[in-house]
């Protein structure tokens, strides 16, 4: 199984959020119901990486291992879906609520939105810095920069955030570049 962003949002959406173990385990389940094989492991780290760094999906570690997210004291993050996917369920993965041994969650919106807006204003930073640096290539740096642009306007309609002053940076940064 090939999992794009949106799939990996499926999988993780028929859930409410699973765990980095758990999101592995399921698409390995798909993997074997699709052809009888196995999930590529280095591929499926590097698609579930890939949608973190796009935003498709948000990791975020539940306070307090709340009864909602997750079983009592565990403090494991949750991948959850992001505000730049578009969940679709991949085929043979309608029956991984009956097979896997987990329980629907309810992520705490708030908190998910906090941990998506830090890692944003990480992500801003770093590519702040790269193009101050001018180590790279511009143009992948201003691809990045008009990206980054266009995610904070995704992340202020999915969670109460502001992100005005990133965008402002993100724009300079534009105009200079």
């Amino acid at each position: 199984m090939n999992e794009t962003a949106d799939e990996l949002a499926g999988v993780v959406d028929l859930f409410g959020g699973l765990t980095h173990a758990e999101l592995e385990h399921a698409l390995s389940e798909v993997a074997f119901r699709a052809d009888g094989q196995t999930v590529d492991t280095d591929a499926s780290e590097t698609a579930i990486e890939s949608a973190l760094e796009t935003f498709a999906l948000v990791r975020y570690t539940p306070e307090n291992g709340a009864a909602d997210d997750l079983e009592a004291g565990s403090d494991e993050p949750l991948l959850v879906v992001g505000p730049t996917a578009f969940p679709q369920t991949p085929e043979h993965a309608e029956d991984l609520p009956h097979i896997l041994d987990v329980s629907p969650r309810r992520p705490d919106r708030e908190a998910v939105g906090e941990a998506a807006q830090a890692r944003f204003r990480k992500a801003v930073d770093a590519s702040l810095e790269d193009v101050t640096d001018g180590d790279g290539d511009i143009d992948e740096a201003t691809d990045t920069l008009e990206h980054l642009l266009d995610v904070s306007y995704d992340l202020e309609a999915w969670a109460p955030l502001d992100l005005s002053d990133e965008r402002t940076r993100l724009t300079q940064a534009l105009e200079d570049a």
